[in-house]
């Protein structure tokens, strides 16, 4: 008995009958949807949904199911995914120095709020090695100087193809990708910036938020891609502060922040219920 769910994210042009088509795939095929929730977008007339379901039971084996699935998929000129809820990601973390979104990520895991295995952490500087290594995950300490950036970045990627790596995050790592790196996870690289974007990106939000006197301060996890701090948007929120925070005051708060919008983009991830379409995302929460 397989007790695993199956999930199905797509998008395409919108046409009428595409929920009866899909619902009736699954019924077809002695299948119980669980979950399924979808969107049209007015501009452009785009269909986005994702859709989940019981395998006990189900006419089709796991390889079967994109098989059967292809001719319906390429009549409605869809794009799609098909994920299964046992299977566990192979994730790494990259950090630097800043080390509140690597403790939570960590303590999340260990309590099994993340639905994958932390494989390594990798970072530009040793202060997070001891924390990493309590808990029995590997570290890999690669110092970065803009000579050996390019060889750095040659040497972690083979690290990661031999872990098999699935997921990339980014938990405040203060080094810049190259292209050639990003291509390799696209849509599968999460980053946290300590800002609301697109306000106050780029360096030293704190202060630029502290000398505007701002009354709120956010942050915002996105997909990283090659145009710095400007990758489909996956969540975002935002704390109040007043003319008594200090600047102390202020980085407190949006660490607090940073773990929480984190921690949801990434589970949202994990739980398969993120669409990118072009620079934005379509989030099933």
């Amino acid at each position: 008995m397989d007790e695993s769910n199956a999930i199905l994210l797509l998008s395409c042009p919108d046409r009428k009958g595409l929920v009866a088509r899909l619902s009736n795939f699954i019924f077809q095929n002695n299948g119980n949807i669980v979950a399924a929730d979808q969107y049209t977008s007015k501009r452009g007339e785009y269909f986005f949904m994702r859709m989940e379901w019981e395998l006990n039971g189900f006419a089709l084996s796991r390889e079967e199911i994109p098989v059967v699935f292809a001719p319906l998929a390429r009549q409605y000129d869809m794009k799609w995914t098909l994920h299964f809820t046992d299977y566990r990601p192979r994730m790494v973390i990259f950090v630097s120095r800043h080390l509140h979104c690597l403790h939570d990520l960590i303590l999340r895991r260990h309590m099994g709020e993340l639905n994958a295995d932390i494989e390594a952490v990798i970072s530009n500087h040793t202060d997070a090695k001891d924390l990493v290594e309590q808990f029995g995950i590997q570290f890999f300490h690669f110092p970065v100087t803009a000579e050996n950036k390019r060889r750095q970045e040659e040497r972690q990627l083979a690290l990661l193809r031999e872990m098999k790596v699935d997921l990339v995050v980014l938990a405040r790592y203060m080094q810049i990708f190259t292209g050639d790196f990003i291509e390799h996870y696209v849509n599968r690289m999460i980053n946290i910036h300590h800002s609301f974007l697109p306000a106050f990106s780029g360096s030293n939000p704190y202060q630029q938020a502290y000398d505007r006197g701002v009354k709120i301060i956010g942050a915002t996890a996105h997909y990283t891609t090659e145009q710095l701090d400007d990758g489909p948007i996956i969540s975002q929120d935002v704390v109040k502060i007043s003319h008594r925070d200090t600047m102390t005051d202020i980085q407190t708060k949006s660490k607090d922040l940073e773990r929480i919008v984190l921690a949801r983009a990434l589970r949202l991830h994990l739980e398969h219920k993120i669409i990118v379409y072009g620079a934005k995302t379509v989030v099933f929460e």
